[in-house]
C-alpha cells in the first residue's frame, strides 16, 4: 500500500505521539494551524489527497507562502535526520548538562521550522516545550523566529535558557547583543523549506552549515547538501535543479565564506529604469531610529511598473514617524530610485515561519485595509 499525507491538527496536546504514530504506520505527517479559517483547512486537505506521494517521502511541510499561494514541500526522513547530529552540537549546553534539555518552540507546528524540532525530538534531540505547556518557564533552549526571541526576552520568564537557534527572517544586531548581555548564546541560520538548514551564524556572519556547500552563479545562490527536500507535491515549483545542486532563486553574495543573501530574484520590483530587491531595501529601513520592522512592496502604476512602497512597524510605545519624517529619513540610506515614496503603518504581518507575506501586504494596501502615514 503506498503512503499518503495525513494532515494533522496544529494543537500541542498530544501532537509529537501523532506524529510518532503517522510516521510509524509509513505515511507522511503534514500539520495545519488551529488557526486557519475551515476554507484554508478544505483546500490544504484537498491538495494533499490530489497526487501520489513518492516512497522515499517522511515529511511535508508548507512553503511560507511570502511571495503567493503556499505548496507542499516533500522531502525525507533522512533529510531532516542528517542534520541532528550538528544541531543537537549548536544546542549543547555549557558542561554538557544536555538529559534535561527542554526546546521551546513558538512557532505554530505547521511552520517547518517548529515540525524540523518535533521531528528531531522524535530522533532524540530536546524535549518540546509548545506555548502553552505547563513547562514552559523549563525551557533551556528557544527555537524560533527573531520576534519570538524579542518577546522571551521583553517577558523575562526564562530563567533557564541558554541557547536560541533563530531563522525565519532578519536578526537585527542589537537583538542578539541584548540576548547574549542577558545569557544568552544566539546562533542564527539562513535556510527554507526546500533546502533545509545552508548557513549559520552565530555572530560574525553567515557560513555554511556543515555538510552544505554553497556556490554562487549568476548572483544566485546554489546549495548542495544531504538536507535538500525532493521537491513539491504535484510538480516543479519554483526551485530548480542542476545535477545534485538546488536554488530557490536567492540573490546572494559570497566572499571569504561569509553569505550575504540579498532576497528572492521574483521579488524584484521594477521601477522606471531601476530594480529594487525588497529586502535590501527592508533592512535598510530597520537600521532608522524608531523603526522596529518593515516590508517593501511594488505598487502597480503605469509608465513606470510599480511604486516602491513600505509598511513600516514603530517601535513599542514609539509614535508612528509622519511620511515627511520618513522621507527625510530614507534619504540618508537609499538612492532616489530605492527610496520608498509611499509610506503605511504596520503592524507588518507574518507568517507562521517569521517572514514578512508580501503578497498579503500588497493585497491589504490594496484593500485599504492599512493606513497611510500622514
Amino acid at each position: 500500500m503506498s503512503s499518503q499525507i495525513v494532515v494533522l491538527g496544529g494543537s500541542g496536546e498530544g501532537l509529537l505521539d501523532r506524529l510518532r504514530a503517522v510516521r510509524a504506520d509509513g505515511d507522511v505527517p503534514l500539520v495545519g494551524n488551529d488557526r486557519w479559517p475551515a476554507a484554508h483547512w478544505d483546500a490544504v486537505r484537498e491538495l494533499a489527497a490530489s497526487r501520489p506521494v513518492p516512497a522515499e517521502a517522511g515529511w511535508a511541510t508548507l512553503t511560507s507562502g511570502t511571495s503567493g499561494t503556499p505548496r507542499i514541500v516533500l522531502r525525507s526522513a533522512a533529510s531532516w535526520e542528517r542534520s541532528f547530529e550538528a544541531v543537537s552540537a549548536l544546542l549543547a549546553s555549557p558542561g554538557g548538562a544536555d538529559a534535561e534539555q527542554r526546546i521551546l518552540l513558538p512557532s505554530p507546528p505547521a511552520s517547518s521550522l517548529t515540525l524540523f524540532s518535533l521531528a528531531h525530538a522524535l530522533g532524540g534531540g530536546p524535549r518540546p516545550v509548545l506555548p502553552d505547556s505547563a513547562d514552559r518557564a523549563e525551557a533551556t533552549v528557544l527555537h524560533g523566529t527573531p520576534q519570538a526571541l524579542s518577546a522571551v526576552l521583553a517577558a523575562g520568564d526564562l530563567p533557564h535558557l541558554r541557547t536560541a537557534l533563530i531563522g525565519g527572517s532578519h536578526l537585527p544586531a542589537g537583538l542578539r547583543a541584548e540576548a547574549e548581555y542577558r545569557g544568552v548564546r544566539v546562533v542564527s541560520y539562513y535556510g527554507a523549506a526546500e533546502l533545509s538548514f545552508v548557513a549559520l551564524d552565530t555572530g560574525d556572519g553567515h557560513r555554511a552549515f556543515p555538510g552544505a556547500e554553497l556556490e554562487i552563479r549568476q548572483g544566485e545562490l546554489w546549495v548542495r547538501s544531504p538536507y535538500l527536500a525532493l521537491g513539491y507535491l504535484g510538480g516543479p515549483g519554483p526551485v530548480r535543479t542542476a545535477g545534485d545542486w538546488m536554488s530557490v532563486g536567492d540573490l546572494a553574495t559570497l566572499e571569504d565564506g561569509v553569505l550575504t543573501v540579498h532576497g528572492r530574484r521574483d521579488a524584484a520590483i521594477l521601477t522606471a529604469s531601476a530594480t529594487v530587491i525588497p529586502d535590501e531595501v527592508e533592512a535598510g529601513l530597520r537600521t532608522l531610529p524608531g523603526i522596529a520592522d518593515a516590508v517593501v512592496l511594488g505598487l502597480p502604476t503605469d509608465g513606470i511598473g510599480a511604486l516602491v512602497a513600505a509598511m513600516i512597524e514603530p517601535e513599542p510605545g514609539a509614535a508612528v514617524p509622519t511620511a515627511r519624517a520618513l522621507r527625510s529619513l530614507a534619504a540618508t540610506r537609499f538612492t532616489s530610485s530605492h527610496r520608498p515614496r509611499i509610506w503605511f503603518e504596520g503592524p507588518v504581518p507574518r507568517t507562521e515561519s517569521g517572514k514578512p507575506p508580501r503578497a498579503e501586504a500588497l493585497r491589504r494596501v490594496q484593500a485599504g485595509e492599512v493606513r497611510r502615514c500622514a
